[in-house]
């Protein structure tokens, strides 16, 4: 079975509340879920997962401190996240705060490390995003994002063999 960690860091909430509609998504399509906040998670744990999430909320147009502490961490383990799927999600406080690029700067980083990303022809391109409280077309996206990194899942499961 599948390992997927969604890792995320929320002050408000409303990221927290995505990270549990994507686990469930994911959950829902047989993968085994750890959720967790960032400052619980250790850069030498990412290497157990098949799958990385990551959400935060956008600061200044980019991630929060507490996901690019543990993006900077996760330089130790260079080489060994190779192969292994990556995704991203944000929120933000008004339509033009930086949701896209804060997602792109967390899938940077897992480019970087030899991940596999999968953008989506449909809705949210680089991965989910929420303005405010995730509203239904933010709940909607989450549903498809975990649906979309399962399939992939067992396509990467496939492929390898």
């Amino acid at each position: 079975m599948k390992k997927a960690l969604v890792g995320y860091y929320s002050r408000t909430g409303n990221t927290a509340k995505m990270a549990e509609m994507i686990s469930a998504s994911l959950t829902e399509n047989g993968i085994s879920v750890d959720r967790k906040e960032m400052t619980e998670i250790k850069a030498e744990e990412l290497a157990g997962y098949d799958i990385l999430v990551f959400g935060s909320p956008t600061y200044y147009g980019t991630m929060s401190f507490e996901v690019k502490r543990l993006l900077d961490e996760s330089v130790k383990l260079h080489g060994k996240l190779d192969g292994r799927i990556g995704a991203a999600f944000a929120s933000s406080a008004n339509i033009a705060g930086g949701n896209e690029t804060t997602v792109l700067d967390i899938l940077h980083a897992f480019l970087v490390h030899g991940m596999l990303i999968q953008g989506d022809p449909k809705g949210s391109h680089y991965g989910p995003v929420a303005v405010g409280l995730p509203d239904d077309r933010a709940v909607e996206e989450c549903r498809r994002f975990g649906n979309r990194l399962a399939v992939l899942a067992g396509r990467v499961e496939n492929q390898s063999r």
